[in-house]
């Protein structure tokens, strides 16, 4: 979603809330999560102190899975530079254990080398045709994206493509009988020559006057023409089969899903196969589950987005209490702290605590990671994901300033208790692990303590003022 029209976009819909398979291949980080045999190698490559190890092998998903890589934040530097920069950090994320990256829109946009790629012209042209202004696109030419790719994938990562099929922008003017008046739908000179379009493609046309929903004044493509779902997905060099086979992305982050009905994701997933999550900007956990089972497809949890913001930055956290979208069905959650569109967790550390000890597929924002947070503590928290957050969980403790939950481990992985403490002084409780007469340790460096727990399996732990500890077996 373009952040330009964020604004409108909220005002239409009346509140910020609601602002925004079988085929399908689940990320790593969800595979154990409830007792699913998958077959996979633990992952050495222990950043620092939290064990011995390399910290130099590419990523190989651990029992608790991988972490996905938001590659991009708003208006990333102009010039054709992007696909390099981020190519440059793939060894170092995935030494760190960060198993797949998501990109911006990589087709020609209308605003050409300005445009973040959230208003498509040429989904065909990735920066090797001279249009709307430019050859490269404002992240570089497909040569750069393709060295790109191919670094990703030697380096044991997915790539998924943010894929904007909603809507169109930078067409011609051409009359439009249904609407009676001239329309910005004539895209029959898309230099790749590929889905050519014209007024029958978007709405109002033969097919009706809108589908779901309409973003912004763009003209809204229309799913229930035949050509427009054979140029998507139908033929053999439709957009998901090109970009899967020829440009060998994994798989898709689908924009704005508001706007189109979920069987359309269903009907891309069912034709390309691939992991995929949809942006379903919407906090009911109902309206999260319902698309995603009808679509076939993850979603951001962004039901669990709005209650860490209540947790973390309001002193509530009971909120945590509450339902989101990885309790429902972790498989199909995907969890962020903040993204492109929208940053309103001002305790950052504490959420990424929270979503890289907790089942679902926890997504990390490049500036987070990059620029603004502690890497060494991020680094930790992403090993301790990979390496101990198995099985189903336990909410063990809860107050307005205190969190304790327990993953339960799973196939001989001991899982791990989590200690979130919001207050501003030390908190001590005692809590029932899932092991007995047994030395534990924090495994973020925290606490100096080294606890063995009773033979009930009962033991104190300790968490510092607004901080964590995340503890399991000395082993």
């Amino acid at each position: 979603m373009k952040k330009s029209t964020l604004l409108y976009y909220c005002l239409a819909f009346g509140s910020v809330i609601s602002c925004r398979s079988n085929d399908e291949i689940l990320p790593a980080s969800q595979a154990e999560v409830h007792n699913k045999t998958v077959d996979v190698t633990h992952h050495d490559g222990r950043p620092f102190s939290t064990g011995n190890g390399s910290s130099t092998a590419k990523f190989v998903a651990g029992p608790g899975g991988g972490v996905l890589m938001q590659g991009f934040y708003w208006d990333v530097p102009a010039g054709g530079t992007w696909w390099d920069t981020v190519r440059g950090k793939l060894t170092d994320w995935s030494n760190a254990g960060i198993g797949a990256v998501w990109l911006p829109p990589a087709s020609k946009a209308q605003n050409g080398p300005y445009s973040m790629g959230y208003d498509p012209t040429d989904y065909y042209d990735f920066g090797n045709f001279n249009q709307n202004g430019t050859v490269e696109t404002r992240f570089g030419s497909r040569t750069e994206l393709e060295a790109l790719i191919t670094k990703a994938h030697e380096e044991n990562m997915q790539v998924y493509a943010d894929i904007v099929i909603n809507h169109n922008s930078g067409g011609q003017s051409e009359y439009n009988p249904y609407t009676g008046s001239n329309t910005w739908t004539n895209f029959s000179g898309v230099a790749s020559g590929k889905f050519t379009r014209n007024y029958n493609d978007f709405y109002k046309n033969s097919y009706g006057n809108n589908d779901e929903g309409s973003f912004g004044d763009f003209p809204d493509l229309c799913h229930a023409n035949p050509y427009v779902q054979d140029w998507l997905w139908g033929r053999d060099d439709s957009v998901a089969k090109y970009y899967k086979n020829v440009m060998k992305f994994d798989g898709w982050r689908f924009d704005y899903v508001k706007g189109f009905g979920p069987w359309v994701v269903n009907n891309w997933n069912s034709s390309v196969g691939g992991f995929s999550v949809g942006e379903l900007w919407d906090s009911n956990v109902n309206t999260l589950e319902s698309w995603a089972n009808n679509a076939n497809s993850s979603v951001f949890d962004f039901a669990a987005y709005y209650k860490m913001d209540e947790a973390f930055d309001n002193n509530n956290l009971n909120a945590l209490n509450d339902d989101m979208m990885w309790k429902r069905n972790p498989y199909k959650a995907v969890t962020f702290v903040t993204n492109h569109d929208t940053d309103i967790i001002y305790n950052k550390m504490l959420a990424y605590a929270y979503i890289l000890t907790h089942e679902g597929y926890p997504t990390i924002f490049y500036r987070d990671y990059e620029e603004w947070l502690n890497k060494e503590r991020m680094n930790n928290l992403i090993w301790i994901h990979n390496n101990k957050a198995t099985g189903t969980t336990s909410i063990l403790y809860t107050d307005n300033d205190e969190y304790i939950a327990r993953r339960n481990g799973y196939n001989g992985n001991p899982g791990l208790v989590v200690y979130i403490n919001n207050s501003s002084s030390w908190q001590e409780r005692w809590i029932q692990t899932n092991w007995a007469g047994k030395q534990i340790k924090d495994f973020t460096g925290n606490s100096s303590w080294y606890p063995t727990t009773q033979g009930d399996q009962w033991v104190k732990i300790q968490s510092p003022p607004n901080s964590y500890s995340v503890w399991s077996l000395n082993q």
